[in-house]
């Protein structure tokens, strides 16, 4: 188990999605685990915090979400860019052994069934809200977020501290065609003064 693990208070859970990464999408079913990546996720509302995915018809993964009702968000690292990709790209329809062919190492958090993928940054574990008619017409999940938890050695204190962690925990930001950014410097405005 992570020590560097810690609970994030639900309040603030939103901000473990506010910069936009690119996430990976985990989900449990009559003994199938499987991970894939999404570059669309997004911090949906304060209380009860709530985010939204788009999760493709054809995958494996939508499947255990709709089966199971509930599924973890978590932000990988870029020093997870290959597992990030590879993950995205092979489809457990056709490969059975996929997350141990691309070396998905998977942990448990107590008072959830949910396979959370190690050496991310980030995890939100989150129960569906259904919503057939946006998941038929649109792929496009919502879920609660029931539990949160984050890597103190790059969040903390409700916070992302990328400027003071090494690059390899920087969160990944998907373009196209296996592309990639990492999350740049930290750069702060001025508070405005009221009129």
């Amino acid at each position: 188990m992570n020590s560097h693990l810690a609970p994030v208070d639900l309040a603030k859970a939103y901000r473990l999605l506010n910069h936009g990464p690119t996430v990976l999408v985990s989900a449990r079913h009559a003994g199938v685990d499987n991970v894939m990546s999404a570059a669309w996720a997004c911090a949906l509302d304060f209380a009860p915090p709530k985010l939204t995915v788009v999760i493709d018809k054809a995958t494996r993964t939508r499947a255990l979400v709709e089966h199971s009702g509930h599924f973890v968000i978590q932000v990988p690292t870029a020093a997870q860019m290959q597992l990030t990709h590879d993950v995205g790209n092979t489809s457990l329809h056709q490969d059975k052994d996929k997350l141990r062919h691309h070396g998905v190492e998977l942990f448990g958090i107590e008072g959830h069934d949910l396979p959370f993928v190690a050496g991310c940054s980030a995890w939100l574990a989150c129960r569906l809200i259904p919503e057939p008619h946006n998941q038929q017409a649109y792929d496009l999940f919502i879920g609660e977020v029931v539990g949160a938890w984050a890597d103190t050695r790059v969040f903390s204190g409700g916070h992302w501290h990328f400027e003071t962690a090494g690059p390899e925990w920087r969160s990944l930001h998907y373009v196209a065609g296996g592309q990639f950014y990492a999350i740049g410097e930290s750069l702060v405005a001025k508070t405005a003064s009221k009129a």
